[in-house]
């Protein structure tokens, strides 16, 4: 990680209860929610927002929730983002098999098209040279409706913000997935 290792050490009272929720979990408390509880009403936006948009209640699925964030964290770099959301989404799907062929998603049949066409708008959401063409999005028309369109957009927004936070930071993979191979930086 590019920040001092003391940084971390500190965390505000009030947020302990959420890292002794983080730790009942995954086993252990995540950097990146400790970088970002540097900053405490900071952390508290982004545990909000996050929470939100991982709710059970969501029109998108878990399963898929997870899958646009790995291939996300994928093109952005992020060691930490693959190996958490990879872990999530085999706990989710229960489908391990998929991930190998994430990186080469439009040509293999281990994906449905609904999960084609919501990478395909990960993906051109997350250029920054252009903007998501009128294709892409009427393909999802298909999958979602208006309301599952703004949450599918909100998932990927948030997690493009997270997984450009932590690769600039370097912050490292916590051993969380036992696919520790698939942390493919893969375009």
């Amino acid at each position: 990680m590019r920040l001092s290792n003391g940084l971390t050490k500190k965390i505000a009272w009030y947020l302990k209860p959420f890292f002794w929720n983080q730790k009942r979990k995954y086993g252990q408390a995540l950097e990146p929610a400790k970088v970002w509880a540097t900053n405490p009403k900071l952390f508290l936006a982004v545990a909000s927002v996050f929470g939100i948009l991982d709710r059970k209640k969501s029109p998108i699925s878990p399963a898929l929730r997870s899958l646009v964030s790995v291939r996300i964290a994928q093109l952005n770099w992020c060691a930490f983002c693959v190996d958490l959301n990879t872990a999530n989404w085999i706990k989710r799907s229960g489908n391990a098999s998929q991930i190998e062929q994430l990186s080469s998603w439009q040509t293999s049949t281990e994906f449905t098209n609904q999960e084609k066409a919501a990478l395909a708008y990960a993906e051109q959401m997350n250029q920054n040279n252009k903007p998501v063409d009128d294709a892409c999005y009427h393909a999802l028309r298909t999958y979602f409706d208006e309301h599952a369109i703004i949450e599918l957009t909100a998932i990927i927004s948030f997690q493009i913000m997270s997984s450009k936070f932590n690769s600039a930071l370097q912050i490292e993979p916590q051993g969380l997935c036992s696919l520790n191979k698939h942390d493919k930086h893969e375009t």
